[in-house]
């Protein structure tokens, strides 16, 4: 591994024990996205920070909010890499109210939604973006009527934060759908793969490049096209890089995070490690765009996929978290 990335994969597993250590009564995977959000940053997980974070929601918020469900941990998180916490929670909680008021539905993608859209644009704009978010979810309801739900209101928020016209960027994540669908067997998945290729260059071989990347991890028995792992596979294939190299780093970071505390066999599965593992390559690859690898938009771009991916995972382990709570006490 090149000395900066193996620094931070490093850092992701030190920062999971930390984490792991302070919040034992948190899911593992939520500790691990808390370790993956401060290694992003290439910063030391400050478990005293995160509490005051929490505190902090705590008291903002009423007791049955959304914002103490599963998802208060991430957010927590989030909240305590900024500097100006109170700002960015009280956005947050405008944004929420925001969307509420246009027929978006309480849970927890809706706060993490809420959350991208307070944090990337300025208070002036947040109506707008709202607006943009719910036009983009209409649109996709009216293509896919059966898979569009509220797993998709990150990547929506995603959406109206970027400079996409709406009829043509569902369009376009249309026909990505009609190509890719016969390739992958989870459509719910494919359709989060489009959201994330329609924010990439107006490239023709874009299906392409995302096929060709797919065999080159089957080839190698990694699996990037299973339900959690495609969008993965998608931002990754908007890098610059050759196939081939993104597949050895990808895969050289797996088998070195296999060999550390918590993360062997019996600790986190395959499908998982995959994620963790590609979100560390296309994180380190973005610091090389902006180094002017790419065009300064590309890489904002990427950064965009990658935070909203981030915040996707979030809420999926959330979602998660409270399906096997809800099991356990049937």
């Amino acid at each position: 591994m090149q000395p900066q990335h193996a620094a931070r994969v490093e850092l992701f597993v030190s920062n999971a024990q930390i984490i792991k250590k302070s919040f034992k009564w948190q899911h593992a995977m939520m500790q691990r996205l808390a370790a993956l959000l401060y290694a992003a940053e290439n910063k030391s997980a400050d478990e005293e920070a995160i509490r005051q974070s929490h505190e902090l929601i705590k008291q903002h918020t009423k007791l049955f909010s959304s914002f103490r469900g599963h998802s208060s941990f991430s957010i927590a998180t989030m909240l305590s890499l900024t500097p100006d916490k109170n700002v960015r929670l009280t956005d947050t909680l405008h944004v929420y109210d925001l969307m509420k008021q246009i027929k978006f539905r309480s849970s927890d993608y809706l706060v993490i939604a809420a959350y991208q859209i307070a944090t990337q644009v300025p208070p002036e704009q947040f109506q707008l973006k709202v607006e943009r978010a719910k036009s983009f979810y209409d649109g996709m309801k009216a293509e896919h009527p059966f898979l569009t739900g509220q797993d998709d209101y990150i990547f929506t928020a995603m959406l109206a934060i970027s400079d996409l016209e709406v009829d043509s960027g569902i369009a376009r994540m249309d026909q990505f759908y009609r190509e890719l669908k016969p390739e992958f067997f989870s459509r719910n998945s494919v359709q989060a793969l489009t959201q994330v290729l329609v924010i990439g260059n107006d490239n023709p071989e874009t299906s392409t490049r995302v096929l060709a990347l797919n065999e080159a991890f089957r080839k190698r028995n990694l699996r990037m096209d299973k339900t959690y792992t495609l969008p993965s596979l998608g931002t990754l294939s908007l890098l610059s890089a050759d196939s081939e190299q993104l597949v050895d780093q990808v895969e050289e970071t797996h088998d070195w995070l296999r060999t550390q505390k918590s993360f062997g066999a019996w600790s986190i599965d395959k499908q998982e490690l995959l994620l963790f593992s590609s979100a560390l390559i296309a994180i380190q690859h973005v610091e090389s765009l902006r180094s002017g690898v790419l065009t300064t938009t590309m890489s904002t771009s990427i950064t965009n996929i990658i935070i909203a991916q981030q915040a996707a995972m979030t809420a999926a382990a959330a979602a998660t978290v409270a399906a096997a709570s809800s099991s356990s006490s049937n």
